[in-house]
């Protein structure tokens, strides 16, 4: 048993075919594009039912997930040695590892204080 094979096997689970991404997608309709990425065209899908993983995320692992979110902002506000805020977290800039601890991401909008300052005036708005 190695941890790689593991992780492989998990990242195996993950993968979709392309008949179940163009069910998902209305066959990668104009009406289900979110945007352009980096690796493409981004598109919004809705996957079939599987009654079996809806079961999994019960308010245990929500509130580890929430516990988890709180802990990272708590080190990026507070205990890091830069301080970061990261200007636009939400639901879609939270991921997830196979044991559901959760990792903030996109910190293309984030901006970093100095070490002794508490606060800063800007004239944009940024985020959603």
């Amino acid at each position: 048993y190695s941890a790689a094979s593991d992780d492989i096997q998990h990242i195996d689970s993950l993968l979709l075919d392309l008949a179940t991404l163009r069910i998902a997608t209305d066959d990668f309709d104009n009406s289900k594009m979110l945007g352009k990425g980096g690796f493409g065209m981004v598109y919004k899908g809705v996957l079939p039912d599987d009654s079996e993983k809806n079961k999994e995320l019960d308010w245990g692992k929500r509130f580890k997930i929430i516990n988890g979110i709180a802990r990272g902002l708590q080190y990026l506000h507070e205990d890091s040695q830069l301080k970061i805020v990261h200007r636009d977290l939400k639901a879609s800039n939270i991921l997830l590892d196979v044991d559901y601890n959760p990792k903030i991401s996109d910190f293309g909008l984030a901006k970093i204080f100095g070490g002794d300052q508490s606060e800063d005036v800007t004239r944009r708005i940024a985020g959603t």
